[in-house]
Formats: structure tokens, sequence, C-alpha cells
């Protein structure tokens, strides 16, 4: 089918048909190579580490009978081996002037150990290490991302030469070279269609939703996926300088460039920690016993910090994994709900990524239901989306459709058929400019897509076409604002202007961008979140550098596992409904987290006050801070489980 209104690229695909063998050499930077595979991280050997002295300790004094003086180097190695690292680690963060809440920890270690009172200070080296540990849990490495934009990229093109194909590295592809794109393969370059037919997909790098037919002539872009036909591209850039690297090469800057958050625990242990040492001081001072420094910092130290808030973040996680969405940066949690500035990709995330058959406009005495019988009849030989459209609207409307023959498209006059007596053909709009007695008869142009049916080649019918706007999409975007904040919605899209106004006037946004680049993109998202912490939700990965620039990225669908790396958050299933639910989960996990933690610092402060008085000793105060740990961290529990308050109000 010949359309004329939209260039369109289409929704899914993600089957990817790699060569039997890649060479060791890429076009694509050294930096996005993947890196080894992850083990067990240090904090996570430490906490091991700690527990099993700590173990080691109770069972050689008590079970054993092994004398105090020598069951106590399991301890020391603790000290040694575990609290060593954590320190030097705190010392390179002072020295970057960062003072968090794990300061209080390293001092109490250090003065622990000072005074001999090494199960205090094995105890606080569990409870830092498991601390990290714990929130480290399911938190992503940022380089996964450029890993899975080079795992994506081909290694290799087959050029035509004099003999037939062969198999070349991108490296080794020219400006001119004649590169053979085989079926469901991945474009390797920026080119032009020199022979064949076909469509490819490149809804993943230009944000438009449909496939995108290919002849001679036509433009084609690295990293789309192409059809069922064979093509041959002729290479218009090197592999380095093509769409796609150029994805690669923002995304690397966005995550250079992101900005580092600031934890809740680090805001308020800064406060927390001068606090604690002018009170651990005083004791000093007013006993003349440095044993009450160490008792003040052992019960001071925030280990419902360190502990409560990362089990907030693990009860949240899980709470949106039962509602199908996964948390990729558990920080993510404590930010969204203080988000202001909401932007919407369009295709797939307000709108379901398929066309729609709107409305048949038929020329004086041609019936309706007449034009669209013929149009299907001859669309069902066609591939394009928009044909899909109109064979379904036939399908419903339980039409017998016409046997079609002689099918045939010539440039520049659209899909032609004989249907009985009657010439049939589908066109476009511009291809009737030159028909200017035709092109008198047209309806006005509009917003959206369009196909127009000549019968006989005289004017018959227009069918006009939108990408249909999720049935939720205006109740989510009108109940933004009160119900959390947000003082600003943009819709911002690579696809065409009809298209974008279209959707933003049926779904009530008054702030719409079109026709951006990956890099615009990215440059606008990061200038909004400059000014007020944004959220940004999109699909494909032309949306990934623009979710790693916004304070928040929420990936919409399982459309690309690039975008799943990208964003901080993945809803799975297709409904806005989930992104209320989300808002909400971390709304919810700040709100518990909080009281965890300020309410454990507020036992800790009646603690100090007894220690720094010489009524708790360090080891007395490590079990009172133990106890508050473990209230700290039931109220925290409570993310987990089941709330009514986690269900969506959107309408």
């Amino acid at each position: 089918m010949a359309n004329p209104a939209t260039k369109a690229a289409a929704g899914q695909v993600t089957t990817t048909i790699p060569p039997p063998e890649q060479p060791a050499s890429s076009s694509l930077p050294a930096e996005v190579a993947p890196g080894p595979p992850g083990g067990i991280s240090r904090e996570t050997g430490i906490a091991v580490l700690a527990a099993l002295g700590i173990a080691g300790y109770f069972l050689a004094r008590y079970a054993v009978q092994i004398p105090e003086r020598q069951s106590r180097w399991a301890l020391l190695g603790v000290l040694i081996v575990g609290g060593a690292p954590l320190i030097a680690g705190l010392v390179r963060r002072i020295w970057a002037r960062e003072i968090g809440s794990d300061l209080l920890a390293g001092i109490s270690i250090i003065t622990s150990g000072v005074v001999g009172e090494y199960l205090a200070g094995a105890i606080i080296v569990l409870m830092m290490s498991g601390g990290v540990a714990i929130e480290q849990y399911a938190t992503r490495r940022a380089s996964a991302v450029l890993s899975a934009l080079a795992k994506r990229m081909p290694r290799i093109a087959h050029r035509r030469s004099g003999s037939g194909l062969e198999d070349i590295s991108l490296d080794s592809v020219k400006l001119g070279d004649q590169l053979v794109v085989l079926p469901h393969e991945i474009c390797p370059v920026d080119g032009t269609v020199v022979e064949g037919r076909g469509t490819m997909d490149e809804s993943y790098l230009t944000g438009e939703p449909y496939q995108v037919s290919k002849v001679a002539g036509a433009t084609v872009l690295s990293g789309s996926v192409n059809g069922e036909g064979a093509l041959t591209v002729a290479a218009t850039q090197l592999p380095t300088d093509s769409r796609y690297a150029k994805i690669v090469q923002v995304m690397r800057e966005a995550e250079t460039n992101r900005p580092r958050f600031r934890r809740v625990a680090d805001r308020l242990g800064s406060w927390y920690t001068v606090l604690a040492l002018a009170v651990a001081g005083f004791g000093w001072w007013l006993g003349n016993d440095p044993a009450r420094f160490l008792a003040v910092l052992v019960i001071a130290t925030p280990c419902p910090l360190l502990l409560a808030i990362p089990v907030a973040i693990i009860g949240a996680i899980s709470a949106a994994a039962s509602r199908a969405i996964i948390i990729k940066d558990p920080a993510m949690l404590e930010r969204i709900a203080s988000c202001r500035t909401v932007i919407f990709d369009k295709t797939g995330t307000l709108t379901y990524g398929r066309p729609a058959l709107t409305e048949t406009l038929c020329a004086p005495g041609f019936d309706q239901r007449e034009a669209l019988r013929l149009a299907a009849s001859l669309e069902q030989f066609s591939k394009h989306p928009l044909a899909a459209s109109i064979r379904e609207a036939a399908a419903d409307a339980k039409l017998t459709l016409a046997e079609v023959a002689e099918i045939h498209e010539k440039p520049g006059e659209g899909l032609m058929a004989q249907a009985g007596p009657q010439q049939i053909q589908i066109v476009g709009r511009k291809q009737l400019n030159a028909q200017p007695e035709i092109a008198a008869l047209l309806p006005p142009a509009v917003p959206g897509m369009e196909c127009i049916l000549l019968v006989d080649r005289a004017y018959a019918a227009t069918f006009r076409f939108h990408d249909t706007p999720r049935q939720e999409s205006r109740s989510f975007i009108r109940h933004l604002g009160p119900k959390h904040q947000v003082n600003r919605v943009m819709l911002l899209s690579g696809d065409r202007e009809s298209e974008v106004v279209y959707l933003a006037q049926q779904v009530g946004i008054t702030e719409a961008l079109f026709g951006q680049s990956p890099e615009q993109k990215v440059e606008i998202v990061r200038r909004e979140a400059a000014r007020a912490p944004t959220l940004f939700l999109g699909d494909g990965i032309n949306d990934a550098p623009a979710m790693q620039a916004a304070t928040v990225g929420i990936a919409f669908g399982q459309n690309s596992d690039v975008t799943a790396e990208a964003a901080d958050a993945v809803v799975l299933d297709a409904s806005l409904s989930k992104v209320d639910e989300l808002i909400h989960i971390g709304r919810r996990m700040r709100r518990i987290a909080l009281q965890s933690a300020i309410g454990g610092m507020s036992l800790s402060l009646i603690g100090m006050g007894l220690a720094a008085a010489g009524l708790l000793s360090p080891v007395a105060g490590a079990i009172a801070q133990e106890v508050i740990d473990l209230a700290a961290v039931l109220n925290a529990v409570r993310v987990a489980l089941p709330s009514e308050d986690l269900g969506s109000d959107a309408a």
C-alpha cells in the first residue's frame, strides 16, 4: 500500500539473528564492550566475615570455654580485615568532603579498637557492611546500558563483491560499499537501498510507530530491524558516524553527566553525626572516661539509617514486583514522589502504538461500506499497518471482499488492481498533486494519517487513521497535578507534527514537541531536570538517553532490553495505572523509611544521654542499639505488606 501521510515504523521486534562467528573488532567504542561478570561485592564479603567472626568468638568463649584474651582474636580479625576497608572508604569520602550517615560507624570502629571493646566494634562492622550489601541488592550497574547497546549491534556486514557475498567487520566498511541486509537482521549502517523491496522497523531509533516500506532509493538507519525481504544497501555513513553510534555516544554522555542524588540517609546522617560527636565528647569530659565516648558512639551508630532504609527499599521493590513493576535503581523510590515535571514519549506510552481507522469520508454518491469493501479487497495483499487497519474494519463490518487481479504498484501511482470491471487504486494526498481535478475534491487535510481510494481513476473515499490513545491516558494526566503535585506535563516525540498535536489534544497536554531526535530529547530532558525533578516515561532505544538524563526514567512495556537497562524502573504491564501505583509505592516507602530512621534515632538520642552519664557500657550500648535496630527494621518491613494506599487512583 502506498501511504503518503506517514513514514512509519512499527511496534515491537525483539528477535535478533546474530552471525555465527563474530570478529573481535567492532566499530563501536571500546567503552561499551561488556565487562566481566560481576561476583560477590566487597561489602557482602565483609558482612559474611563479620558474622563468622562474631559467631566464632561466642563459640570459642562460651561453648569451648577458651579464655577471653584468646577468644577476642576472632573479633580483632574482624576489625582489621573487615573494618580497615570500610574505614579507608570513609577517609576517601571525608577527603572529598562527603559526610554521610556511616561516618559515626567508622569512628566507632576505630574507637572500639583503641579502647579494646572488640565485640562492639565487630557488631558495628557487621551492621555497616550488611546495610550496604542489602542496599546493593537489585541495584543496576550503569555500564549494563552500554553493554546492551553493544550486544544488539551486529559485528559483521555482508558486502557484495564480484565473487558474491563476503563477511567483513564493521571497521572494514567503506562509504559506497553495497551491503546485503538479510531478513530479520539488524542494519549495520546508515545508507540507501539500491536493490530489493521490503520493510524495516525503525521504531527503536525514530519513535515512529509503524513499519517503514523500503524500495530502491529509500534511506535506512543503522540499528533498524529488517523485515522479510533481503535489501541491498549502499553505505552513506561509516558505522562510527551512524545514527546508532550517535545514540551510544549520547547514552555515554548522559550516564557520565547524570547528577548525583544525595540519599535521605546522608541528609539525616550529616547533622546527626555532629550531634552524636558532641554528646560523646561531653560524656568523655564529664566522666573523664574514654569508654563513655565509645558507649555514646556505639548507641548513636545510625543503624536505623544503615538498615531500616535499605529494608524499606527492598520491601518497596517486592511490592512493585508483585504489581509487574521491576525496580532497576532502588534510589528512584526516594526520588519519584518529588518529581514535579512529567515528560511523556508518545508511541507505545500514551498510545497503543498501532493505527486505527477513525473516519471514512466518501465522495458524493459513493457508499461508505462499498468504499471500505473495495479498499480492503486491495489491502489484503499489502503488509502495511494501515492496510491491516482497513482489513480489520472491513472484518468488523462483516463485508465480503471482492476478487481482485492484476495487482501492481508503480512509483507515484500507489497500489492498483482490477476488481471485476472496476480499477481500484490507493494513493496518498501528495501523489494527487499532479491531478488538480481530483485534488480539488479531497476533504481538507487534518492531523493524522490518511490514504485515498480511487475507483476508475475518480475520487471515491478518504480513510483517516490515528495511533489510538490509551484509554486511561487523559484521566492519568488529569490527576497528576492534584494527586502528585505535578506542575508541568510535556509530550516529547520523534513523530510527525500532525500526529503529536492530535494526541496532545486528545489526552489534554498543552505542551508538545515533535520531530525530536534522541540527541534533542536528552538535551530537553536535561534542561527540565535542572529546573525541577523530572520523570520521563518512554519506550524504545531512542528514549534510553533521555531516561538517563531524567531524575527518574521509567520504561513502559517490554519493547527493548536497552530501554530496560537505561530506565530506573520497568513497567511490564502496558498500563498507566501501574505508573500511578509506582509513585504511590515510592511515596509510602519514603514515609515509612523516615518513620523508622527518625524514630530509631530518637530512641538512640535517649540512649546517648544515658551513655554520656555513664549508665550504659559500650557492649550494653551495642545491645541496646540492636533492640532499636530491630524495632526500626520491623517497622520498615511494613512497606512490603499489602496496603490499600498502593492502589492506583487514576480513573
